[in-house]
């Protein structure tokens, strides 16, 4: 008698789905990901992050011109450059984006974890945790799937990105993992976004205020992010947010 197969738990599933959706579709250009990946999940499934950085115009317009309903979900953190907050409402406006969702931490977690707000002084991990990674975590918990802005030439730790990758039992999108600057460059140009300010002081990632410095000639795009320590990543596209997907408290 052959053994009776174990169903597959929603974790594994997404594995299979999304390594099956980047071998067949991962090679596409940006905006056919977005369109199919838009056509894939229903609305109300999938949704898009954005930092409103120093790229995000390109993602942000691509999403608009399929679906300015689309839901996109900022992470204020409460330590963005004010000229980010200016960005962002700014950016919606021009592409005419109708679904901005505003993400805040816990107060409550603010309030014992970090009362004065100086914890990125001595424990940058522990903030981007209770202002980033927690936060992300309750905001994407409704959907299915979603887009981000992330590319492979940004940091050593994402030369191997995919255009569809697993978190959990949710699947994460990647639609530009593939484009270098100059493609970015590129399609600004042509349709005449509207940039961060910060880029033409030499910010090339944006994120808080406190731990983000110009980017040095010759360095990637992210070595301006918690400049002098071994950290490169917030935790928000690492194992973190999907401890945090898991967590009770969701």
């Amino acid at each position: 008698m052959l053994a009776k197969l174990k169903p597959l738990d929603a974790e594994a599933e997404a594995q299979i789905e999304a390594a099956a959706l980047d071998e067949r579709y991962g090679h596409l250009a940006p905006q056919d990901l977005i369109a199919l990946s838009a056509g894939r999940f229903r609305p109300g499934e999938i949704a898009a992050v954005s930092s409103f950085g120093a790229d995000s115009a390109v993602l942000l317009h691509m999403i608009a011109r399929i679906d300015p309903a689309l839901p996109v979900l900022f992470l204020d953190t409460g330590k963005h450059f004010g000229e980010t907050l200016d960005y962002r409402d700014a950016l919606a406006a021009d592409l005419g984006l109708r679904n901005l969702r505003i993400v805040h931490p816990r107060a409550e977690a603010l309030a014992e974890r970090d009362p004065d707000g100086t914890l990125h002084q001595h424990d940058t991990d522990a903030c981007c945790d209770i202002r980033k990674v927690e936060p992300m975590a309750r905001a994407v918990e409704p959907y299915a799937a979603w887009f981000t802005g992330r590319k492979r030439f940004q940091a050593a730790s994402r030369n191997g990105l995919s255009a569809f990758e697993a978190v959990g039992s949710r699947i994460r999108i990647n639609p530009l993992a593939r484009w270098e600057t100059a493609d970015l460059a590129a399609y600004m140009r042509e349709h005449a976004l509207r940039e961060n300010p910060l880029v033409a002081y030499g910010y090339l990632s944006i994120g808080c205020f406190p731990c983000t410095e110009p980017v040095k000639p010759g360095e990637d795009a992210r070595s301006g992010r918690w400049a002098g320590q071994a950290k490169t990543e917030c935790g928000i596209h690492l194992s973190g947010l999907e401890s945090s997907l898991t967590a009770s408290s969701l």
